[in-house]
């Protein structure tokens, strides 16, 4: 697919609603990057997620808070070129207050993403699955959320609620419903601990749920199937395409090291041929002959 040559298409917002309104579970991989996007399209994937904590750490930051607005839009709009598949941005708490959260959501929708993603932490923030959160209060994440509401076209709003640790499922389930009162279309409740806490939040929350299948984390290693079962209808392996590329390009370069050499590490590498494949060389080198093609001119009529 060349996005260059691409026919426009119905929003990206609408796309990813019919996907999670279907019976079962939508899988939704983490991409890092706009190759990464590619790659899980090509194995059958529907939607994409990008996280602001595998993002970060591609940048070699800590997920913290530094990532910029500017970083973010770009990646997304890589991502959202590559793939053409519906994408949710993690945004972190909205880089700011109210019109900071407005103008996140008008710029990452016009950078293609189908959804935002907003957190009820305060800044610094932290990986969900880490302790000693900070949140803000009820009202000020619903006042966010009413923002991205007021500021979005198509786009789909949805808040992440970090209570669980602090506030104890009950105070999750609360503000959860108070986000869905504020506008929010579908429900991210992050780092639960056990089968029985993803269960109850599906009985209790008449909305999209959406679960962090995130490694080395507090959420026990559950699957897509077993996440439908609890009555979730969206799941998320944010980081595992970083963490998967991380060691892999550890390892290489540790052979290199040894051996001078990466000739031994051929058989785990992506030819040439198909990553030209996967990303379309031929398709754009078409697209360039198709329009670039010389033209003789014209020889004038001789004189009679």
């Amino acid at each position: 697919m060349v996005w260059l040559n691409a026919a426009s298409e119905r929003p990206a917002g609408e796309r990813l609603t019919e996907l999670w309104s279907r019976p079962g579970i939508l899988a939704i991989p983490g991409a890092h990057h706009a190759l990464a996007a590619i790659l899980a399209r090509r194995a059958g994937f529907e939607a994409l997620y990008l996280s602001g904590a595998a993002l970060s750490a591609s940048m070699g930051l800590a997920d913290l808070g530094i990532l910029s607005l500017d970083e973010l839009v770009l990646f997304t709009r890589t991502i959202c070129r590559a793939a053409a598949l519906p994408l949710i941005v993690d945004a972190d708490t909205g880089y700011g207050e109210i019109l900071n959260v407005m103008r996140v959501v008008r710029e990452l929708e016009d950078a293609g993403a189908a959804a935002v993603q907003l957190e009820d932490q305060m800044l610094p923030k932290k990986c969900g699955h880490l302790n000693d959160k900070r949140l803000v209060t009820t009202d000020e994440m619903a006042a966010k959320i009413n923002a991205a509401r007021r500021a979005r076209r198509s786009l789909r709003i949805i808040a992440r609620t970090d209570a669980a640790a602090s506030e104890g499922i009950e105070g999750a389930l609360a503000r959860a419903r108070a986000y869905l009162d504020a506008g929010a279309d579908a429900i991210f409740p992050e780092a639960l601990g056990e089968a029985d806490s993803f269960r109850r939040f599906a009985r209790e929350i008449k909305a999209p749920l959406l679960a962090n299948m995130t490694e080395f984390g507090r959420t026990p290693h559950f699957s897509a199937r077993e996440f439908e079962e609890f009555g979730f209808k969206m799941v998320i392996w944010p980081v595992s395409s970083l963490r998967i590329a991380a060691r892999a390009i550890e390892e290489l370069y540790a052979e290199i090291r040894a051996n001078g050499s990466a000739e031994a590490m051929l058989p785990r590498m992506q030819t040439r041929a198909e990553l030209y494949e996967a990303i379309g060389y031929a398709d754009y080198e078409a697209l360039d002959a198709s329009i670039a093609a010389s033209i003789v001119p014209r020889t004038p009529d001789k004189p009679r």
